[in-house]
């Protein structure tokens, strides 16, 4: 049987009771006497008459107690490991003064937890989603079955280009047939290259879906090349198409990047411009020694940013010889000390790589995403099509070409339809339960597309809706504000683009300046037709 000795503390995890009781002894003497009777040691007096503090850390303003006796208290008179009394108020301030908050004080929101103030539009969202839950109390039914002829006119009106305007509210949607054909209209994209049993989007990520599908190709040089031939002139034919204002946008999906190409005048730019994300330091040294000058808009060097990175050959000269100069500055100690040659030297390579660090770190990181502007979208398409790193050389993806995805036909590509269903669930309320209706949308949800469909169900469900926003994530970074030289005014993008197939609000939407950042669009709320989100 142990026996209790007084003040002993199992494990010494508490201090013994006779060191605690003596502490306090102390504490309530020196409290008891007057400032003036206290034995101080003569640095303390000292402290105390030229009215200095003695704490290290001075106490904020609005903390209970401000006389000497409680500036100079023990700070470690609390790590005895006993639990603090109710009425006891923290940092032993006398009951009853509770500490005071301070002035500067505040809740810090992330930006996801954060919404917007109320407005009638939305903010331009350049990602893609994946798929889409709009809810709202009113049913959805007017999208489901739709009949055959509604489905050819909603075909035929995206074909031609057809604008589309429905009024603020809608009595009956299910007996609309412009409601109808305009959400036909809605759900239509082009892809390149397309197989009925291999989904094409997304790519980065998608190895496990594609495992065990039927690849032809993956061992067949001669159909490689085929198809990369293929998809070679599909995407010239793309970017001609954008360059004379006949198509506002396309995306070119690979196995490990994204690309953004976009017209004059979208974006709030007045040339076209394409995004890359997520990039590597060999794809970017690979660009610089074909001439591209491109710039890396999340990168600052010195608190300035980033300026354009060019492949000429001064600029490498230069670089080479600043290499050369540090590295001889790194290694005349050595010599001064006459250890020179005991110590083994790291070789060029790797000095290189540990200047270049930081860039290697970012890569495979929204950081890493890089900005080409003007005429260097056409030297990037060149290198693009000759770059053999775009297509993937084992795996489920070998020898499989990028994916294009466009809003507008092009050469070589084939008409989809985004996926729509229609889903009725009962969920709890207050009086019982009350009817829920959902409508989701799956497939790769381009920009215009998002658009175009909170237009339509502004009309059919009288301005009261909810939706949940599923994003691609490596495409979240297109969100960025580039640097723009000039910007261009609204009469002059319609004028520009009035042919390229969009909307004419939906062109409004698309050539706003970005505002999210590196965020996208989560949760869309329409109440009254005033748009609340969250990103």
């Amino acid at each position: 049987m142990a026996l209790s000795v007084p003040g002993y503390s199992p494990s010494f995890k508490k201090p013994p009771e006779t060191l605690r009781l003596r502490r306090k002894r102390v504490r309530s003497l020196g409290t008891a006497l007057p400032p003036g009777e206290r034995s101080e040691p003569a640095p303390r007096r000292a402290a105390l008459a030229a009215g200095l503090s003695l704490r290290p850390f001075p106490v904020a303003v609005g903390r209970g107690g401000g006389s000497p006796a409680t500036a100079g208290r023990n700070p470690f008179a609390r790590l005895d490991n006993r639990p603090r009394a109710t009425t006891e108020p923290p940092d032993g301030s006398p009951p009853g003064q509770q500490e005071a908050p301070s002035p500067t004080s505040h809740v810090s929101f992330s930006e996801s937890d954060t919404p917007s103030s109320e407005s009638t539009e939305l903010p331009v969202d350049w990602s893609i989603k994946t798929r889409l839950l709009f809810t709202s109390s009113q049913p959805f039914t007017w999208a489901d079955h739709l009949k055959a002829q509604e489905e050819a006119q909603g075909i035929i009106q995206h074909c031609r280009a057809t604008e589309v305007t429905l009024p603020q509210s809608i009595q009956d949607p299910k007996l609309s047939t412009e409601l109808r054909c305009a959400f036909q209209q809605s759900l239509i994209y082009w892809l390149h290259p397309a197989f009925p049993w291999l989904s094409l989007f997304p790519r980065i990520g998608a190895d496990r879906k594609m495992a065990g599908k039927t690849s032809p190709w993956s061992n067949d040089e001669t159909l490689q090349h085929i198809l990369m031939n293929d998809w070679s002139v599909s995407f010239t034919s793309l970017y001609n198409l954008l360059k004379t204002k006949l198509c506002p946008y396309f995306y070119v999906c690979t196995y490990q990047l994204t690309i953004l190409f976009r017209a004059v005048g979208l974006a709030g730019n007045d040339v076209i411009t394409a995004l890359m994300s997520p990039t590597t330091r060999g794809l970017r040294e690979a660009m610089k020694n074909e001439g591209i000058e491109f710039s890396m808009p999340l990168i600052k060097e010195n608190g300035h940013e980033k300026k354009k990175i060019s492949g000429t050959s001064l600029e490498h000269g230069e670089e080479q010889a600043i290499s050369d100069e540090d590295e001889e500055e790194s290694f005349s100690w050595l010599e001064e000390m006459g250890v020179q040659d005991k110590i083994k030297k790291p070789d060029i390579l790797s000095i290189k790589l540990r200047k270049e660090k930081h860039e290697v770190q970012m890569d495979h990181r929204p950081e890493s995403v890089v900005l080409v502007k003007g005429t260097n979208t056409l030297t990037l398409l060149n290198f693009l099509i000759n770059c053999k790193s775009l297509i993937a050389t084992s795996g489920p993806q070998a020898g499989l070409p990028p994916t294009l995805l466009s809003p507008v036909a092009f050469r070589g590509a084939t008409m989809q339809m985004l996926k729509a269903r229609n889903v009725n669930v009962k969920t709890q309320a207050l009086s019982g339960y009350k009817d829920q209706f959902s409508l989701e949308i799956t497939g790769p949800i381009m920009p215009h597309c998002l658009h175009s469909m909170t237009m339509l169900l502004r009309s059919s469900q009288s301005g009261s809706f909810s939706a949940g926003l599923y994003t691609h994530e490596p495409t979240v970074v297109f969100n960025i504000c580039p640097p723009m030289d000039k910007v261009l005014d609204k009469e002059t993008i319609h004028e520009e683009l009035a042919n390229c197939g969009l909307h004419p609000k939906t062109l409004d939407q698309l050539s706003q300046t970005p505002v999210l950042g590196k965020s996208s669009l989560r949760n869309v709320e329409m109440s009254d037709y005033i748009y609340n989100w969250r990103s």
